[in-house]
Parts: C-alpha cells; sequence; structure tokens
C-alpha cells in the first residue's frame, strides 16, 4: 500500500518537531537525504549561473543548516514541513542571488519570520495558490510519456532515491537519472508558460 503525499508529509513534520525539539539527528538525517536532492534539483532547474554544482551543493547546506538552527521555531499547525523547508529555500536562493548581483547590500533581506502570517486573514488565498500549483504541476505529470511521470512520481511524491526507483522497476540507473532528468525539462517548460 503506497502512502498518500499527505501522509509523507505528515512524516516530515513529524521529523522536523523531532529534530526541533530533541535536536534527533537521525531525524535530520532523514530530512537531509529527502529534500537535500530536492533542493538540489530545484537550483539546477533553474538554470544560469546559479545552476553550478558548487551552487547547488552551497544552496543545500545553507538551507539544511537554517533547518536545523530554526527546527525549534516549526509549527506543523501552520504549515507542513516541505512548505516550510521550501520557504527557507526560497529565501535562501534569493540571498545568494542578491549577494551574487553584487548589489549593496540592505537590511531588507527576506527571513522565514518577515513573510510569515499569523494570520487566519489570508488563508485562503494561501489555499488558492497552493491548488493552482498543484493542478499545475498534476496536468504537467500527465502531459509526460508513462516511463517518466512514473520515475517523477516515485522520486517526488514517494521519496524515492534514483537508486531506489531502479531497483524497484528493474531499470538501469541511468536510465532513471536520465528520465527525471528530461522530465523535469518537460515539466519546467510546462509550468513556466
Amino acid at each position: 500500500m503506497q502512502s498518500s503525499p499527505q501522509t509523507r508529509d505528515d512524516e516530515w513534520s513529524a521529523l522536523l518537531v523531532k529534530v526541533g525539539n530533541s535536536r534527533d539527528r537521525l531525524a535530520f538525517e532523514r530530512l537531509f537525504s529527502h529534500f537535500a536532492p530536492l533542493i538540489k534539483g530545484f537550483q539546477f532547474s533553474r538554470g544560469g549561473q546559479s545552476s553550478a554544482p558548487e551552487a547547488a551543493d552551497e544552496l543545500v547546506q545553507e538551507v539544511m543548516f537554517r533547518v536545523w538552527r530554526k527546527a525549534p521555531s516549526f509549527d506543523p499547525q501552520k504549515s507542513s514541513a516541505s512548505t516550510w523547508i521550501f520557504t527557507i529555500m526560497r529565501n535562501c536562493r534569493i540571498d545568494a542571488l542578491r549577494r551574487n548581483s553584487r548589489l549593496p547590500d540592505t537590511d531588507d533581506t527576506l527571513e522565514v519570520e518577515d513573510i510569515w502570517d499569523d494570520s487566519q486573514d489570508n488563508q485562503p488565498l494561501i489555499f488558492l495558490q497552493q491548488s493552482r500549483s498543484q493542478n499545475s504541476v498534476a496536468a504537467g505529470l500527465k502531459s509526460l510519456p508513462p516511463e517518466q511521470s512514473h520515475v517523477i512520481e516515485k522520486a517526488y511524491l514517494e521519496g524515492k532515491s534514483h537508486s531506489e526507483i531502479s531497483v524497484e522497476l528493474g531499470l538501469p540507473l541511468g536510465t532513471v537519472k536520465s528520465r527525471v532528468r528530461l522530465a523535469l525539462k518537460k515539466l519546467q517548460s510546462t509550468l513556466v508558460r
């Protein structure tokens, strides 16, 4: 029986709470092994100078360092672990782009706390935005060839590594990586339109 994406996100939230409450290193390792490839893949999918392997590794390190440091402030009632971590990733990426653009530093650096809204007033807007994003991704997945959408679902919805997918589907590791890369390129072009 496969776990739903919601069940998986509940697991990540529980792990993040463990990290925040007791600095559980095993929980952090599991979070790191799941989210690091996603963060790295996101960085590569953005192209340009920021897609260099060093930039992707730096982003992963910075994001996961902030996750470790800020984990005590995570509240699963406000958001899921993935939303919280990807918000940190977005802010780290903005900070890096600002640093690399050689613009003078200002004190208006975005932090998670700066964009976190404790009020419930804008919740319908957030739900609408998430719903539109989910619909766009679902439509993008349907537009992919079945062999590509299948590996993307295994990697990103089920949280499996390329090696696990290779074993499960009986495919060479290179084929799995190639299908994921091609699918991400197609999804990117579909979602950017």
